[in-house]
């Protein structure tokens, strides 16, 4: 693997950690971190802590889709398309098998000696 492939991925694990937290602050029904802040005339209100974190939520959303693409194209840069079947047999030899086996129920053919 590439350098570029580990740093997307490193960022991608990032962002997920990061989405838990801001999820795990919000709450459903107008709880969550929002909840904390009660008084009416602050400079950082109720409605505009909502706003930030469904704003970064859909942000890490949007940032891990796009990564994650990425993420995927960077992966096979230099890989060639070459059918599995013809790879095994570029690699492996063919095994060699005996030219004929006896049956399991016919006698061996051997010669008597006359008498």
């Amino acid at each position: 693997m590439n350098a570029l492939f580990t740093v997307l991925t490193i960022l991608v694990l990032i962002a997920s950690v990061l989405i838990t937290l801001i999820v795990l602050l919000q709450n459903g029904k107008g709880g969550g971190l929002a909840s904390n802040f009660v008084a009416g005339n602050q400079t950082f209100g109720v409605r505009q802590t909502t706003d930030i974190l469904e704003k970064i939520t859909w942000g890490l959303v949007a940032f891990i889709f796009i990564v994650s693409i990425v993420t995927t194209f960077t992966l096979n840069n230099g890989a060639k398309d070459v059918d599995l079947t013809e790879k095994i047999e570029m690699e492996a030899p063919a095994p060699e098998f005996p030219a004929a086996l006896p049956e399991a129920g016919a006698p061996e053919a051997t010669e008597t000696p006359a008498n």
